[in-house]
């Protein structure tokens, strides 16, 4: 509670854990209701229909079956909530769309067109929206891509750059702007897709920039495409996170940068082979509300890199500190009518991720959340293979 005691009023502070807590409770009961009413609606209806004709026998089984059926799955949706318990592929990824086509919309009424953490160096800066912009621009000098004035000729720009879980497109325009360069955005919402399409267009960047649903385990990119590749805060989403990598590499060019910004598990200690199970279980929470599927450690991210890719030019960085204000800034901007009044109206799934940040603030309290920055560089003498990239069903998410 001192963690929130000094994000707002106090007013505010109860309304918004008010509304936390009803989440929490809606979190065990939100798919029974629906299905709870459509039983009364088909009850009634079977009432009337009976009043003018007998129902055959088959057919009041075949009904019993489907309520049946229909209990059996609301029973299963509320446990696996209470449970926490991880969800399929299938799931992830339309949980992910949905969530990002419902929350997307008051993200940007609030925090404008970057749906990432910001850089709060000097930790006590109030500009929150600049701080996001700035976290690009140091994320890219520390991944030493070219700054503006690197050099007279500008040979080492990127020209080409995907954006792997576009959010918006926030990162894209303005690394377009930067260098001059074409981007690519993905993501899976249709509704983020659109509006990152409509923002280029109304900033005069529809030519340099264009945005799509797609998969990142499965991009429609051919091989060797781009001289910089883009993941920030979408490698969490990642189910297959050495899919994730192997797409990124095939479709950046030899000699390419590849750049990595997700939230990870902490590293393991030695001689451990898991984290905690009170660690696990608050992950657990965090990734029913975010639709994420298992973490991993930054670590884990360098291994795969190293020993399955080559990859050349590996730094890795825990930026945890320079973003630990985040979370708090985020809270105290909802404390007010209005962004209350929007998480009201955005419905349960954002009103999930939004109990969910005090999670988040845990986590990172306790060290057990970590901020990773991680890149690197395809080898030049290295091409992806020829063949098309591998199809699959697996998903990706948003910045």
């Amino acid at each position: 509670m001192r963690l929130i005691s000094n994000c707002g009023s106090k007013e505010s502070v109860v309304v918004l854990l008010a509304v936390c807590c009803w989440t929490v409770c809606m979190d065990n009961v939100v798919a029974f209701v629906p299905n709870h009413f459509q039983q009364q609606h088909n009850q009634q209806h079977t009432q009337q229909h009976n009043h003018g004709s007998r129902m055959s026998s088959s057919s009041s089984g075949s009904e019993d079956v489907i309520v049946s059926q229909k209990k059996g799955g609301i029973l299963r949706r509320v446990r696996d909530s209470v449970l926490s318990k991880e969800r399929s592929r299938e799931d992830l990824k339309i949980g992910i769309a949905g969530f990002y086509d419902r929350s997307s919309k008051l993200w940007e009424d609030v925090w404008g067109e970057h749906m990432h953490h910001g850089y709060y160096v000097p930790e006590t800066r109030t500009d929150h929206q600049q701080a996001q912009i700035d976290m690009i621009d140091k994320v890219l000098e520390w991944s030493h891509v070219a700054d503006d004035d690197d050099d007279a000729t500008n040979n080492n720009k990127p020209k080409s750059m995907v954006d792997v879980g576009c959010g918006i497109g926030g990162s894209s325009r303005h690394i377009a702007r930067k260098y001059g360069c074409t981007t690519q955005g993905l993501t899976l919402s249709p509704y983020q897709a659109n509006r990152a399409n409509e923002l280029a267009k109304e900033q005069g960047l529809q030519d340099s920039c264009q945005f799509q649903v797609a998969d990142a385990l499965d991009m429609p990119f051919e091989n060797d495409s781009f001289d910089l590749v883009w993941s920030l805060e979408s490698g969490e989403h990642m189910p297959d996170k050495e899919q994730f990598i192997s797409e990124l590499f095939r479709v950046a060019c030899p000699g390419g940068r590849i750049i990595i910004v997700t939230w990870c598990h902490r590293d393991f200690n030695e001689g451990e082979t898991s984290l905690t199970k009170k660690e696990t279980k608050l992950l657990a929470k965090i990734n029913r509300a975010y639709y994420l599927p298992p973490w991993c450690s930054v670590a884990d991210y360098v291994n795969v890199l190293k020993h399955q890719h080559n990859a050349v030019d590996i730094q890795r960085e825990d930026w945890s500190y320079i973003i630990a204000p985040f979370w708090k800034a985020v809270i105290q901007s909802s404390l007010n009518l209005k962004s209350i009044w929007g998480l009201l109206k955005s419905g349960f799934q954002t009103q999930r991720g939004a109990y969910a940040m005090f999670l988040m603030l845990k986590g990172f309290h306790n060290g057990l959340i970590k901020f990773g920055l991680i890149t690197c560089t395809k080898p030049i003498a290295t091409s992806s293979p020829s063949s098309s990239p591998t199809t699959t069903d697996d998903d990706n998410d948003s910045e």
